[in-house]
């Protein structure tokens, strides 16, 4: 397992330099996506603006709107690029894992508190927001990609549906908490201590299923 600590300082999230200047083709989309991730990790949903988005991008006012239509738009989009952005997360954490169906499962659940750790803002957004459209098609399809590996995962280790919402109610409820930052007595343990209790926490689940007695 990766040595991987959500505790840990991250890099800040660095905005381009205000002031307009040209973006190559296909730049534009990309570059204010990720000046609305940084302004909705500063200022919060309540203060979120494509005004404030176009001015942290260094473009102009009509930019967004142009790419998004509205706030909600690029909240949207946001918020199905942080599905995609989660399953690489989870890719990254399961490249360095065994390749046995138990294994993967565990790193994949390591991958989903390492992705609401290192972006907490984005996965309030994905998870707990109503400001994205639930009905927009390419939110619905990322959503469903992501929980779709979830569900392989789980019949892949020998479980069916209710072991699917134990483990993502496990899964979601360390990652959502770790990143509040509210999970004191988890959070003040070492990164290996506290990866190998998750990870025995979900095999007791996998083996309760199975009916194998846990050690």
């Amino acid at each position: 397992m990766s040595s991987f600590d959500p505790c840990s300082p991250r890099p800040p999230i660095v905005p381009p330099p205000t002031g307009e200047r040209p973006y190559h083709h296909g730049d534009l989309r990309a570059a204010l996506l990720a000046a609305g991730e940084a302004e909705l990790a500063e200022r919060g949903m309540e203060a979120f603006s494509l005004r404030q988005v176009a001015r942290r991008a260094g473009v102009s006012h009509a930019a967004p709107a142009h790419h998004f239509g509205d706030a909600r738009g690029l909240l949207t989009a946001l918020a199905a690029e942080g599905f995609r952005t989660f399953l690489a997360t989870q890719a990254a954490r399961e490249a360095k894992a065994p390749a046995d169906p138990r294994s993967q499962l565990m790193a994949a659940g390591l991958g989903y508190i390492d992705f609401a750790t290192a972006r907490p803002a984005l996965f309030r957004l994905m998870f707990g927001s109503d400001r994205p459209d639930p009905s927009n098609t390419e939110m619905q399809a990322a959503g469903r990609a992501a929980y779709q590996h979830l569900v392989d995962q789980v019949t892949a280790a020998g479980c069916g549906m209710q072991e699917v919402a134990a483990v993502w109610s496990l899964a979601h409820g360390f990652a959502d908490l770790m990143s509040s930052g509210r999970m004191f007595p988890v959070l003040g343990m070492a990164p290996e201590a506290r990866e190998a209790m998750i990870c025995g926490l979900i095999g007791r689940l996998l083996d309760g299923a199975a009916g194998t007695p846990s050690p």
